[in-house]
């Protein structure tokens, strides 16, 4: 053999040692999710930031159209086909993925150390003891007010109940505003903007909602009856015909300056910036009594796990691994004010009405929707019915205890622990 033909073996044997190393690097991973509307805010800063720590891996996200998702994903699913990363909604949906075998326990995945609780009650097993996603985003419930309406009336912003009230009268007594924007013909507002919203204040939030659960409280008991009789007051703030007033017509009382006070969700944030040309506030659901603490809803929202069959199974624990960090959450809540992250590490937030909703977490105590884990899986649904009564409580056509009665019998008839 001549030096010749020695020298491009060898050269021949570097470059296929080379193309080889590179291919096994390089790892594609693929994400689903049913938020198709941050598309660019993954393709334009997550994925970027996420790569540029972690070359040799590359990642795709792949969304379906969000009323799709559900179908989409559980037919990839079956099919072999589904992407490494499952994006998941909250509780029973995601719950059902773990325990047909297609998300994987992420129980010695490092980066869940960096959550609480009721960050991963939404995404663990009944037991507690499997997380199979990594949270990323709650909402925050309260109040979103124009501040302009509050000094028209001469008010301050109210932390108890009766200034709450008191606020409401001198609104309606100016007459320039119509003091609350909320309707109830589409039932959901009620019972989350209304009911989930002040309710954790009565029933002291995770206390209670884990008493529910274990059949020691009752939705007769006076802590789960109080906030009806709260609601039932609300029908003298709302204005004429808030009966037929559907969830964009009250979106849009509000940022045309027509309605001075907004029972709100964090998810409006975006929107409000966009559609409002006056200054904004936010407080939260007013205590009883001003020496009362206060919980908020803060109500987890979106997550994201690891397909049990993913042949990338490392570099999607790698890519969980970031997603558990403060550089991720600050980079998704500063995309997306009003989602906001679920880590215990602090974020700094740009948006001012974003930085009031995440600076209650410091003085209050955060729970979830009472209705979500496990209290909504039989016949009746819990959430649904607590829809109902809440709007019915408003409008005036069920009383608080009628209506606590009726849900609680509701419950106990297919929950056990109720019975």
């Amino acid at each position: 053999m001549t030096k010749n033909s020695i020298k491009l073996m060898l050269m021949a044997s570097t470059i296929l040692g080379a193309a080889s190393a590179a291919h096994a690097e390089d790892v594609t991973l693929t994400i689903e999710s049913w938020r198709n509307d941050d598309l660019s805010i993954w393709q334009e800063k997550i994925i970027p930031a996420f790569e540029a720590e972690n070359p040799g891996i590359k990642v795709k996200f792949t969304p379906s159209a969000p009323a799709e998702y559900n179908a989409v994903l559980n037919s990839k699913l079956d099919a072999g086909s589904a992407g490494d990363l499952i994006t998941c909604r909250p509780f029973d949906t995601s719950l059902a993925l773990y325990d047909k075998g297609h998300l994987a326990s992420l129980a010695d995945l490092s980066g869940m150390n960096n959550f609480s609780d009721v960050a991963k009650s939404a995404w663990i097993t009944d037991d507690g003891k499997n997380p199979f996603c990594v949270p990323m985003a709650s909402v925050i419930h309260g109040f979103i007010y124009n501040v302009e309406a509050l000094e028209d009336a001469g008010v301050a912003v109210p932390a108890t109940e009766a200034e709450f009230f008191a606020a409401l009268d001198a609104i309606k007594a100016k007459g320039n505003y119509i003091p609350m924007a909320m309707g109830t013909a589409d039932q959901w507002e009620a019972a989350t903007m209304g009911y989930n919203n002040i309710g954790p204040n009565y029933w002291k939030g995770e206390e209670g909602r884990n008493a529910l659960i274990a059949g020691t409280q009752k939705l007769t008991d006076d802590a789960w009856v109080e906030p009806y009789r709260q609601l039932a007051k609300w029908k003298d703030y709302l204005g004429d015909g808030f009966e037929a007033q559907s969830y964009p017509d009250s979106q849009n009382l509000f940022t045309l300056g027509r309605a001075a006070i907004y029972p709100a969700g964090s998810w409006e944030i975006t929107g409000f910036n966009a559609n409002a040309d006056f200054k904004m506030g936010a407080f939260i659901p007013p205590v009883q009594n001003a020496s009362d603490e206060c919980h908020i809803s803060d109500h987890t929202d979106i997550a994201i796990g690891m397909n049990a069959n993913s042949k990338n199974a490392e570099a999607a624990k790698t890519f969980l691994n970031w997603v558990a960090t403060a550089e991720f959450a600050e980079i998704y809540a500063n995309s997306l004010p009003g989602f906001f992250p679920l880590s215990t590490a602090p974020v700094e937030l740009e948006d001012p009405l974003a930085q009031e909703f995440i600076s209650w977490r410091s003085k209050c105590k955060s729970t979830i929707r009472s209705t979500y884990q496990i209290l909504s899986r039989g016949t009746p649904s819990l959430e649904n019915e607590t829809w109902n009564a809440s709007a019915n409580v408003i409008k005036g056509t069920e009383a608080p205890e009628a209506a606590g009665k009726r849900l609680q019998d509701g419950l106990a008839s297919w929950y056990a622990p109720q019975k």
